[in-house]
């Protein structure tokens, strides 16, 4: 499945009351905030249960909540009408970018 078949089977189940995009870009982002938090939670609980040791059903659970944000990031992608192909296609040449001028490891999103 690509990135722009997935946002178009992802969008089936964004329900909203509104029609106010600017209401459901902010409950998206607040939707993405919650499931990025959640999946941080389960890997901090594998280094401090687990040192580390990542489980079979540890493993599953961290695929469900990636599949959660992956939905929030393509829902915020199609408010703001980018097919997420182009979310995903800008990202790898920008990482590309940075490998090449070798500022892969710096900081900042100017860099």
């Amino acid at each position: 499945m690509d990135f722009d078949e997935y946002q178009k089977l992802a969008t089936r189940t964004a329900l909203f009351d509104t029609d106010d995009k600017t209401f459901q870009l902010m409950y998206l982002c607040l939707g993405l905030a919650g499931e990025s938090g959640e999946t941080i939670e389960k890997v901090k609980k594998v280094i401090r249960n687990h040192k580390g040791a990542i489980s079979d059903e540890t493993r599953d659970n961290l695929k469900k909540e990636m599949g959660d944000v992956l939905w929030y990031l393509s829902q915020i992608s199609r408010i703001l009408d980018v097919p997420f192909s182009q979310v995903a296609d800008a990202n790898i040449k920008k990482l590309a970018d940075r490998m090449e001028r070798g500022v892969i490891k710096s900081e900042g999103d100017t860099r």
